[in-house]
This record gives structure tokens, C-alpha cells and sequence, in this order.
């Protein structure tokens, strides 16, 4: 005869096992942010805002636009054959003091720190970027910030580059409106899950849809790992080719190896190819970059190599 054990009911509470204890904390560390290790004052100086900043809506208005109009988006790092570290410390040093710019983990963690320094409250989230995707899944490897002022959710968003937020975009399903001339709306979708949000642009001719994210929270852990990705995948639109971005009120710059494409909001393009030995000129003029000599003959070196000549 054939013995058949049954399994108690797991739903049954009257056994013998021990009821389970309330859970603890799982993560002790919670200084996700390290806003108390960011150069504040340098920060401040290098965006162009002073005085009193309390943890209010008009306050991150005023930091997301300073920022923008600062601190530009751009790959050197890679062009330059160096790393790219994600630590507060680093990225001051980069973005702040030798007043360069970054892709957006570098933008959105030094953001990240300056909103924890000040008292905000925010999560950060992941987003998969839609630009170009041609109907294919991307993986989320876009952060961005969900900020809680007064009780209400914002979008943060100062690592986009061109197309992205000029100001926080309130989290409301369907709102539109108009920021320095370009319109942005933000709407629920269900397209890989619930509680998504598809962020949309209109470049004047028609609505484009930029990234769409969920209200997951992620670490910079997180972060690091998407970031080693983007910046070491051969498939990466970082990698194998120099980027530069930028949005302000009016106008937006794109740079991709050798060719600048400025924008309106009106639809309107203007398109520049130039010579390798000017790029590093529009770089400074346009983008408020500035190399030294040795980098500016790697850029120049590099830029022959993406072009085949």
C-alpha cells in the first residue's frame, strides 16, 4: 500500500508553527540620498539662486529651471574614455565645480541630493524612454523624481535633455500645459502594467511620446546598475557617439557628433553640419562647456573615429 502524506492547511492558524514576528527594519542605512555630504553653497552659486529656499512648490520650480539653464546634458565622460561615479562627492565636482554637465543619473542623483539638503520629500523612479522606440519595449533605464509638496505628487525631471520638463509637472492624470513654450502632457496608460504615466511632448508639428514610468520606488543601487548599462552596452545611444542637450524657454539645442539641430516651439528647424575642430567651440558657446587642450584634441580624435575618417 502506497502511503500519501497530506500537507497541514497553510491557512490554518491552530497548529503548531510560531506565529510570525512583526517585521523589523530591513534596510538600517536610510541616507539613500546623502544630501548632508552635496557643497550646497557651491551648488547654489553654480545654478545662480540664493536666499532662503524652504521645501515649497515655488522652490522647485526655481531649482529645476536654474538647473536646466546651468547645467547641461551630455555624454563626455564617455567620449573621453573615463568613468562615470554616481557618489555626491563626484558628481559635485563634475557638474559644480569643473562646470560640466551629465546624462541623467549624474543630473537627477545631484538633484536628488540638493532636494534632501533642503527637506523635500520625494521618490525616485525609473522610466523607459519612448523617443525613437519605433512601437519596441525599452528597458526604464531614464530616473526622474516623484517630489510630495503640500500633500501632492510633482514630476522632477532635470536629466531629460532635449524635449524633457523645463518645470515639475504636476502628477494628474490628462494635465496639459504649456512651459516656456512647449507643451507637455502627462497621462495614465496600461500599456506594460497599472500605475503607469506617459509623458508626451508636442515639437510643434505633432505630439511625441517621451518616456513612460510607474511610481516604483528605486535606490541609487538601482541607479548604478542601469547606469553601468547605458554606459558599457554597445546597443547604448550613449556609447560610440558624442551627445550634447538642452531646453530653455523658446529653444532647444541638440548636438550628435558634428551636427547641431536647433528647434522652436513653433516646429521650426535649423540644422548645422560643421567641420570636427569647431565642435568643441559649440560646445563653449552653446552648451557652456569648456576643455582643456589634451581633451579637447581626445574629442577631436574621437569624433574622426565615429565618422570613419
Amino acid at each position: 500500500m502506497t502511503s500519501v502524506h497530506i500537507a497541514p492547511d497553510s491557512t490554518d492558524t491552530s497548529g503548531s508553527a510560531p506565529a510570525a514576528p512583526a517585521p523589523g527594519p530591513v534596510v538600517t542605512e536610510r541616507d539613500f540620498w546623502h544630501g548632508r555630504e552635496l557643497d550646497l553653497d557651491a551648488y547654489l552659486e553654480r545654478v545662480g539662486l540664493e536666499g532662503d529656499l524652504p521645501p515649497t512648490l515655488d522652490t522647485l520650480r526655481a531649482l529645476q529651471r536654474a538647473h536646466l539653464a546651468a547645467i547641461p546634458f551630455e555624454n563626455l565622460q564617455l567620449v573621453l574614455d573615463r568613468p562615470i561615479p554616481l557618489d555626491i562627492a563626484s558628481l559635485t565636482d563634475k557638474m559644480v565645480r569643473q562646470r560640466r554637465g551629465g546624462y541623467c543619473y549624474e543630473q537627477n542623483l545631484l538633484f536628488a541630493a540638493v532636494l534632501d539638503r533642503l527637506g523635500f520629500t520625494f521618490t525616485a523612479l525609473a522610466a523607459r524612454v519612448l523617443v525613437g522606440a519605433e512601437g519596441s519595449a525599452r528597458p526604464a533605464t531614464h530616473a526622474l523624481l516623484k517630489v510630495d509638496v503640500d500633500g501632492s505628487p510633482w514630476l522632477a525631471d532635470v536629466g531629460f535633455g532635449g524635449g524633457g520638463l523645463l518645470e515639475p509637472l504636476p502628477l494628474v492624470d490628462g494635465h496639459l500645459e504649456v512651459q516656456g513654450g512647449w507643451p507637455r502632457t502627462l497621462d495614465r496608460t496600461e500599456v506594460v502594467g497599472a500605475d503607469e504615466w506617459l509623458l508626451r511632448s508636442h515639437n510643434g508639428r505633432e505630439w511625441r511620446a517621451m518616456y513612460s514610468f510607474a511610481t516604483t520606488a528605486q535606490l541609487p543601487q538601482d541607479y548604478a546598475v542601469f547606469s553601468h548599462y547605458l554606459s558599457t552596452h554597445p546597443r547604448s545611444p550613449f556609447v560610440g557617439r558624442l551627445m550634447a542637450q538642452s531646453v530653455a524657454p523658446g529653444v532647444q539645442h541638440v548636438l550628435v557628433d558634428t551636427k547641431l539641430t536647433t528647434t522652436a516651439p513653433d516646429g521650426s528647424v535649423a540644422e548645422r553640419e560643421m567641420p570636427v575642430d569647431e565642435v568643441v567651440d559649440v560646445l563653449d558657446e552653446v552648451f557652456g562647456i569648456g576643455l582643456d587642450v589634451r581633451e579637447r584634441a581626445v574629442v577631436e580624435e574621437r569624433l574622426r573615429e565615429f565618422s570613419g575618417e
